[in-house]
C-alpha cells in the first residue's frame, strides 16, 4: 500500500503548497499594487464578476472531486482484501500482541509472513482499545474488544518492520511494540517446519468444541437441538424475526458469547452463553473450526468429523 498512500499524500502536500504560495503571493502583489498612495485616495467600488466567481468555484470543485475519487479508490482497495490471502488472527492485550496462524503456530510480539503474499489480519482485543500500526506498510486499524476488525497488506521486500500500538491503552502503551518479519518463501517454509506442531487452529477448535459439549446440540444432521454447522460459514442465516445475516466471524463470535442476540429461525433459545468461559484465542479457534466444516463426513457419534490438517503453506484454501 505504501506507494499508493505516498502518492496521494505527496499530491495533497504539493497541492497545498501550490495554493499556499499562489494565495500568499497574490495577497502581497495586490497589497502593493493597490495600496493607498495618498490620504484622500479612495477605492473604486466593485460589484462582482460572474465569470471570475464561477471560475474560482468550479476549479476547486473539480480538484476536490478528483481528490475524493482518488482517495475513495484507495480506501476501498485497503478495505477489501483479495480473495486469496494468508489469514492470521490477532489478539491485543495489555501490553502485547498475540498472533495465531491457522496451521497452529502462535507468536507473541512477532509476526512471520512470506514475501509477496497478501496477509489478512482478523483482530480483536482482550481488554481495551488497541491499534495495529505498521508504518512501513502504511496500514493501520483499531483493535476493539468484543468485535473483529480486519486489515491486510502485501510485503514486497524481506526484512524486519516495526509494529506499534497507535491507541493509548495504559501505562505501558509505549512498550506495546512488535515486529513483522518478512521472509523469502523458502525461509518461511523452513520457519513453519520448525514449529512445535501442536495441531492446527481448526483441530484445537474441534477439541474445544467437544470439551464444551457443543456436539450434543450442533450435530451434522438436523436432529440436534441447535442448527448444523456444516457449510455454515459465509452463508445467509434466516433469523426468527424474518431478517437474515451473513455467518461471518462477527456473527459466529456473537452467537457463542451472546446466543440470544440473533436467534436462528426454527430453534429455541436454549444455548447458554460462553461469555467469560472461552478466551479470545479460544473463540478464534472455534471460529476457525466452524470455517473448516465444509462437507465433512459424519463419524460414529454423529458429530462433525475432524477436519484434515491444513498443509503448511501460505496460501489459503
Amino acid at each position: 500500500m505504501a506507494p499508493q498512500v505516498d502518492a496521494l499524500y505527496f499530491f495533497l502536500v504539493a497541492l497545498t503548497a501550490f495554493f499556499t504560495l499562489l494565495i500568499s503571493g497574490l495577497v502581497v502583489y495586490f497589497a502593493i499594487k493597490y495600496r493607498r498612495r495618498s490620504k484622500d485616495e479612495a477605492g473604486v467600488p466593485i460589484h462582482g464578476n460572474l465569470r471570475l466567481e464561477i471560475t474560482w468555484t468550479v476549479i476547486p470543485l473539480i480538484i476536490v472531486l478528483f481528490i475524493f475519487g482518488w482517495s475513495a479508490k484507495l480506501f476501498f482497495t485497503m478495505a477489501r482484501p483479495p480473495a486469496d490471502t494468508l489469514d492470521v488472527y490477532v489478539v491485543g492485550k495489555q501490553w502485547m500482541w498475540k498472533f495465531q496462524h491457522p496451521d497452529g503456530h502462535a507468536e507473541v510480539n512477532e509476526l512471520h509472513v512470506p514475501v509477496g503474499t497478501s496477509v489478512k489480519l482478523t483482530m480483536t482485543s482482550q481488554d481495551v482499545i488497541h491499534d495495529v500500526y505498521i508504518p512501513d506498510f502504511r496500514v493501520k486499524a483499531d483493535v476493539l474488544p468484543g468485535r473483529y476488525t480486519h486489515m491486510w497488506f502485501k510485503a514486497t521486500k524481506p526484512g524486519r518492520y516495526r509494529l506499534f500500538c497507535a491507541e493509548y491503552c495504559g501505562t505501558n502503551h509505549s512498550g506495546m511494540v512488535g515486529w513483522v518479519v518478512v521472509q523469502e518463501r523458502a525461509e518461511y517454509q523452513k520457519w513453519l517446519a520448525g514449529g512445535a506442531g501442536t495441531g492446527t487452529m481448526a483441530q484445537t477448535g474441534e477439541k474445544l468444541f467437544k470439551d464444551l459439549s457443543c456436539i450434543t446440540c450442533h450435530r451434522e444432521d438436523t436432529t440436534g437441538r441447535g442448527p448444523t454447522l456444516i457449510g455454515l460459514y459465509g452463508k445467509a442465516v434466516t433469523l426468527d424475526d424474518g431478517n437474515s445475516v451473513e455467518a461471518d466471524e462477527a456473527y459466529l463470535r456473537e452467537s457463542i458469547v451472546n446466543p440470544r442476540a440473533k436467534m436462528v429461525s426454527g430453534f429455541q433459545p436454549i444455548m447458554p452463553t460462553f461469555q467469560g468461559l472461552v478466551s479470545e484465542e479460544g473463540l478464534l479457534q472455534l471460529i476457525e473450526y466452524i470455517k473448516s466444516l465444509r462437507t465433512a463426513p459424519s463419524n460414529a457419534t454423529g458429530a462433525p468429523a475432524a477436519p484434515a490438517a491444513a498443509p503448511a503453506t501460505p496460501e489459503k484454501k
